[in-house]
């Protein structure tokens, strides 16, 4: 056992609350300051590969997220009408399953009462106001007007991250891609066993993805202006003008769409911090680090690989903070990285957008052999 810090996490997503279990399991105090009043995810499913099942099974959820969600093993590449062109066998970590698709509010339920029957304290409707790092430990003011003292500081807190903001002011804001993401949930077909990726060239892509017995959501991503917003009354309808390329099953998922308002829209944006990712005792992970494009479908599992890996370098260094964020920041940066070049790069490729000479290099790998790569240890 490494000696006890006290360990205060700013986001309850799901890289903080992966860290807040990790981290009370071991035995550390952990508390998690959350500003939204209940952990209600946004969005709508979200695919967790093999390597984000192998972090996740480290800190004893695994059983909790394959009951919860829709394991899968084969890609399955259609062309507009729904016909198949390749079915693609996704590799494992391990003997652990390809993939598992989820709700995005199951798993915020699971994860959170994790982190509580760990022993975490999650508090709610709250965030920092102010913190001052006298090199020894970290004092922190919260919105409630409450004052703590503790070792180590960690931003969970995503792309718009309040915590880097502090660190580097304005330096690192979210850049973005051009591209959108379309997403809404609805009734899963039962010939849709695994993602079925619907691809017209480079006039659209739609992917069906399965995240529960009864559901699957669909997803597409096109160029959008950075100020273009849907109109909330006509979301679905102009999803449907965008995927009019499409007949067959993304047709009919489209058909089947129960609850319009549910379509939701996002931009794609990256986030790369070039400075190192921690100041002193406080310390950025997960999107608040290196938010990267979906196209691999590793932004949550690059969250949850940032925060398993953290306590294991904490236990490494036996309460050593400044050695063990060192040393933690030296083992995630290549992995975080190459990941997000990666999927900027397939995102261009996949939209017909120019690519530099560099992700030339980097496209060579493919998905396939991004797949493979990521399933070896991290």
């Amino acid at each position: 056992m490494t000696t006890p810090l006290q360990v205060l996490i700013h986001g309850g997503g799901i890289g903080g609350l992966t860290l807040a279990t990790a981290l009370a399991r071991r035995g550390h105090t952990v508390e998690v300051v959350e500003l939204r009043g209940e952990l209600d995810a946004l969005g709508v499913g979200i695919l967790q590969p093999s390597n984000a099942l192998h972090a996740l099974n480290e800190i004893g959820v695994l059983d909790a997220c394959l009951a919860a969600g829709f394991a899968w093993e084969v890609l399955t590449i259609a062309d507009p009408t729904g016909g198949t062109l390749a079915e693609i066998p996704q590799p494992r970590m391990g003997d652990l399953p390809s993939n598992n698709g989820i709700p995005r509010p199951a798993l915020a339920k699971l994860l959170g009462e994790a982190a509580v029957a760990a022993g975490a304290t999650i508090r709610f409707s709250t965030t920092i106001t102010d913190l001052t790092d006298d090199g020894t430990g970290v004092d922190v003011v919260l919105s409630d007007g409450s004052t703590s003292r503790w070792d180590l500081v960690v931003g969970f807190d995503g792309i718009g991250s309040p915590l880097r903001t502090r660190l580097y002011g304005d330096r690192y804001t979210p850049e973005y891609t051009g591209f959108a993401n379309w997403r809404v949930t609805v009734p899963r077909r039962p010939e849709v066993r695994g993602v079925v990726m619907g691809v017209a060239g480079t006039d659209g892509k739609a992917m069906l993805n399965p995240i529960s017995a009864d559901s699957m959501y669909l997803a597409s991503v096109f160029a959008e202006a950075e100020d273009f917003r849907p109109d909330p009354e006509r979301a679905l309808e102009q999803l449907t003008e965008r995927l009019a390329m499409f007949s067959g099953p993304v047709a009919e998922a489209l058909a089947s769409v129960e609850n319009p308002a549910g379509v939701v829209y996002s931009r794609i944006s990256q986030v790369t911090v070039e400075e190192p990712w921690h100041v002193g005792r406080i310390v950025l992970a997960g999107d608040a680090a290196h938010a990267s494009a979906p196209q691999l479908a590793q932004g949550a599992a690059m969250a949850v690989e940032d925060a398993v890996v953290l306590a294991e370098s904490l236990d490494a260094h036996e309460g050593d903070v400044p050695a063990a964020l060192k040393a933690w920041e030296e083992r995630r940066r290549p992995r975080a990285m190459w990941v997000q070049a990666l999927s900027r790069a397939l995102l261009r490729q996949e939209m017909g957008a120019a690519t530099t000479p560099e992700e030339d290099e980097l496209l060579k790998v493919g998905v396939a052999g991004a797949s493979h790569v990521l399933v070896e240890p991290y």
